[in-house]
């Protein structure tokens, strides 16, 4: 009976002290030299041991945690900081576009504006501004056009018919003449012949 009990207490011996073997081989290759957070808590809780209710940690292994903890959270802020700056930068470039954009367009509209105006006489006139005022002049043009044109030709009507007249009346004028010469002629021979017939 001896013998089965320094047997049992030999086999429960060599299994504690392989418990602690296997525990501390983990604990040599822990995952809380690397991995994630969540499983650095995985393997802090897988090696802890019960007390009554509690779980007993390392204090070593917290503190492993704890900087970890503390590192990602720095690296996390790092990264937060630098994605701010990145934002930054990006809402800048941002403006600085929105800005060319905005003046590219008012070159636009200047541009546009200016192929549509042209200054005269030192006056900036629309396009088509001009070309209605060029169009009422030409037609105002060509009215005046017409109304002279009507007027010269009834002008020179008339001018055709005074001179047709004025021939005429120059052709009385001179048969009148004629026959007032010829008349006169007769009356101073008659005149003549009766002062001869008298002496």
């Amino acid at each position: 009976m001896k013998r089965l009990s320094a047997l049992i207490f030999s086999t429960l011996i060599l299994l504690s002290n392989s418990t602690l073997f296997a525990q501390e081989t983990e604990e040599k290759v822990a995952p809380l030299d690397g991995g994630t957070i969540e499983n650095q808590f995985d393997y802090i809780y897988s090696t802890s041991n019960n007390f009554q209710e509690y779980k007993v940690v390392k204090l070593t292994n917290l503190d492993k945690l704890k900087g970890n903890v503390l590192d990602s959270l720095v690296a996390k802020r790092e990264e937060a900081e630098a994605l701010k700056v990145d934002i930054r930068a990006q809402k800048d470039s941002i403006s600085t576009l929105n800005a060319d954009l905005q003046t590219s367009l008012e070159e636009k509209q200047e541009a546009l504006d200016a192929k549509d105006n042209f200054t005269f006489f030192g006056i900036g006139i629309h396009k088509a501004v001009y070309s209605s005022i060029m169009w009422l002049l030409v037609g105002v043009l060509a009215v005046a056009l017409g109304f002279f044109s009507f007027q010269y030709s009834r002008s020179f009507r008339k001018i055709k018919k005074a001179e047709k007249d004025l021939l005429d009346v120059q052709e009385e004028f001179d048969q009148h003449r004629k026959n007032t010469l010829e008349r006169e002629r007769k009356m101073k021979r008659e005149l003549i012949d009766a002062q001869m017939g008298k002496k």
